[in-house]
């Protein structure tokens, strides 16, 4: 590797200076002669790849194999499987948006992100239907609680799943193992008994995305990532404006999203009692319990 005159340590090396430093040594090229030598020596710009998860769990591989063989076996019964998971709160109001978009003007929005300058909070949560690529987002206005979770899923099945699926006997939930709707929160896994299984008569099998691995999740690179780019570069104005999107957020290969709005109220901070947990009727896995359990 050429070295210049000033000896440094660290540098990011462009054409140009590598143009210089070749100059020096007698070998005049142009920067653009350069870069097609870097091309036919195997180099490329590179960006970082993320890759390496600093909290890697011993099982993560164990569990992945337990998610395919239950995805396998729902499958085969034709029985409903969703991923779920919450998407970025969104201040709604004139703030501006990531991305770009064709247009004859830029949009004019706010200069800072004051959470005093919006009309309030879009909280998207997101429920992928594997089977069938079709999404349903139910977008909330007040926290993103283990209840929201639950009623955002209870809304999905009497709104769509009952027509989809028949006969509708069980399901499968992929969930990341943190957050409201993960593996140790008791209310999302007492809402789901009392909510939905004790009152359909449904059996819930619930398999949690090991610790770092949420990405893998497939409603994150399936149907959110989809969204942000239907909506990229368009300041979320209102809530009718944020529902349009998520609407029309279509792909090629056949995605179709419906978007919901839950204008309810969440309190934070709920405690379920052991003697409320007691009244689950629930299933540990036999394999990893930690993150497989089926409820009803």
């Amino acid at each position: 590797m050429l070295q210049n005159s000033t000896k440094r340590k660290w540098c990011r090396r462009s054409t140009r200076s590598l143009r210089d430093d070749l100059a020096a040594r007698g070998i005049p090229l142009c920067p653009n002669s350069v870069g097609k030598m870097l091309q036919a020596g195997g180099f490329s710009l590179r960006c970082c790849r993320k890759s390496i998860a600093e909290t890697q769990h011993p099982d993560r591989d164990r569990q992945f194999r337990l998610i395919t063989e239950q995805r396998k076996r729902f499958e085969d019964r034709q029985q409903p499987i969703i991923s779920v998971d919450t998407k970025k709160r969104e201040l709604v109001g004139n703030f501006s948006n990531k991305g770009q978009r064709y247009g004859r003007t830029s949009e004019e929005t706010f200069i800072h992100d004051f959470p005093s300058y919006a009309e309030g909070v879009a909280i998207p949560y997101g429920i992928y239907e594997l089977l069938k690529n079709l999404g349903t987002v139910v977008v909330g206005t007040s926290y993103d609680t283990p209840a929201f979770a639950v009623d955002a899923i209870h809304t999905w099945l009497k709104t769509v799943a009952f027509d989809r699926y028949d006969p509708l006997r069980e399901r499968l939930i992929f969930a990341d193992s943190g957050g409201r709707n993960g593996a140790r929160p008791r209310l999302w896994k007492y809402g789901l008994y009392h909510s939905i299984a004790n009152v359909y008569g449904l059996r819930i099998t619930v398999c949690h995305y090991p610790s770092g691995a949420s990405k893998w999740n497939p409603v994150e690179h399936r149907l959110f990532s989809q969204i942000s780019h239907n909506w990229q570069g368009e300041p979320l104005r209102s809530y009718e404006r944020i529902l349009g999107f998520i609407d029309s957020t279509q792909t090629t290969t056949g995605l179709r999203v419906q978007a919901i709005l839950n204008d309810k109220t969440y309190p934070r901070g709920i405690k379920i009692s052991d003697r409320q947990m007691h009244t689950v009727k629930m299933k540990a896995g036999d394999a990893l319990p930690q993150w497989n359990y089926t409820i009803g």
